[in-house]
């Protein structure tokens, strides 16, 4: 009865276990799923970047890989390097995804990782600078979803933060005779990570119930979702709604603290993955 409720009438299926305060899959409404994160080199399927992490929220991964090259900085900010986010969700990630250029959620993830990255300040472009209108670093950051089962959006701001940390910038100098630039591969020195952004998602259900890390199906339900990203200080670096049902202040402040809690969490798992790989 319940395989077959759940087929034909989901939501109402789904209304069941909310009514007890608890999901389809066992979990409470404010809990998320079993949350792993791997940095650096065990990760041999992409050697060949500067920094990369893989992220596995429940079923959902992602995977980022970061680029660094070197590029002369614009015209109009001549004291800046760059950071090129890209996200991406194949068709081997889920049925709902086709082969072939980017498609609206594929960009719209682009977006909100961009608008992140400025926002919260996580890197200051000036800090990726190496000579004053002649040379600076450009950071490629592209996020691939290899699973897709909802919240891409947490999945992909944790894996880039992680990545990005991973990262180990050679020394650059540019020789004052030759005007080029030489690159000291030995002298390698880590990226300076401002802030810690962490993205907390959230699905709303008959306008007035909130779950977090809401799975795919769980978004389908849901009459809306809402992301906040908040940093290490608990400052709201960014909040993300595309349309949906509106939420009360009340609401939205339940879901920053939240958001706040979840960042320890985050942070956390991060620094121990990050000592565990760590040269003694």
């Amino acid at each position: 009865l319940s395989i077959c409720s759940r087929t034909v009438e989901p939501l109402e299926y789904y209304r069941r276990f909310l009514k007890e305060n608890c999901r389809p899959d066992g979990r409470e409404l404010g809990e998320f799923r079993t949350t792993t994160v791997n940095i650096g080199k065990c990760l041999c399927s992409i050697t060949t970047a500067d920094g990369s992490a893989l992220v596995k929220l429940g079923n959902t991964t992602v995977i980022c890989g970061v680029k660094a090259e070197l590029a002369a900085p614009a015209a109009d900010s001549a004291n800046k390097g760059y950071i090129v986010p890209n996200v991406e969700l194949p068709s081997l990630c889920a049925e709902r995804f086709r082969s072939g250029p980017p498609g609206e959620e594929a960009q719209a993830a682009s977006q909100f990782i961009a608008d992140v990255i400025e926002n919260s300040q996580m890197i200051v472009k000036e800090d990726l600078c190496i000579a004053n209108g002649k040379l600076a670093w450009v950071l490629y950051c592209d996020i691939i979803c290899l699973d897709y089962d909802g919240n891409l959006l947490d999945a992909s701001v944790f894996a880039l933060l992680a990545a990005l940390k991973n990262v180990q910038l050679p020394l650059v100098t540019i020789n004052e005779e030759t005007g080029l630039s030489e690159v000291n591969l030995k002298q390698k020195n880590p990226l300076i990570i401002r802030k810690h952004p962490v993205a907390t998602s959230f699905a709303v259900f008959d306008d007035t119930l909130l779950i977090v890390d809401p799975t795919a199906e769980e978004e389908d339900l849901a009459t809306g979702t809402v992301t906040i990203v908040t940093d290490e200080e608990g400052r709201l670096c960014s909040v993300h709604k595309p349309g949906g049902s509106p939420l009360t202040g009340t609401k939205l402040q339940d879901c920053i603290t939240r958001a706040i809690t979840r960042h320890k969490e985050v942070k956390k798992l991060i620094d121990k993955v990050i000592k565990s790989i760590t040269p003694k």
